[in-house]
């Protein structure tokens, strides 16, 4: 009985005197400021996480907007090229010599060749343009990220 009471006298001594001199409100305002504390971490990182899906959402959006209009103007390009080309054999076929078709088709592969190129460096332009709208709210993300993980000073 009396190691209880003894237990008992210490515990209510720690609770007015062991905590550096904090009472048991002290403590519960404490533990309170804590949990707020708490709870405010909990919704900024909701907030963090939220913010991280609408930006891959972004993303994918323009991303798939993109890949839209890259795969039209690819679809275009090959249309236009294989009216091209019927157009060629058409007049390739009315070569009234060799010398004229030699010519004729050595003008249609000069033609299709510069098309093709400037084809080419058209869309590894959009390619390039695309990589930068599509990386553009990752990278808002990223900035926000590296400004909440720098050290108050």
């Amino acid at each position: 009985m009396e190691t209880i009471q003894s237990i008992t006298e210490k515990t209510k001594s720690l609770f007015t005197n062991g905590f550096s001199g904090t009472t048991t409100t002290d403590f519960t305002e404490q533990a309170k400021g804590a949990m707020e504390k708490s709870a405010k971490m909990a919704e900024d990182f909701v907030a963090f996480g939220k913010g991280n899906i609408e930006a891959l959402v972004e993303s994918s959006k323009i991303a798939a907007k993109n890949v839209e209009a890259l795969g039209q103007e690819a679809a275009d390009y090959a249309k236009t090229s294989f009216e091209h080309a019927t157009e060629a054999a058409k007049t390739l076929a009315a070569a009234k010599s060799p010398t004229e078709f030699v010519k004729l088709q050595s003008d249609y592969a000069r033609t299709a060749f510069d098309t093709m190129i400037a084809e080419g460096s058209r869309s590894t332009e959009r390619m390039l343009k695309m990589f930068g709208e599509f990386a553009q709210p990752i990278s808002n993300r990223v900035a926000v990220a590296t400004d909440k993980m720098k050290m108050p000073a």
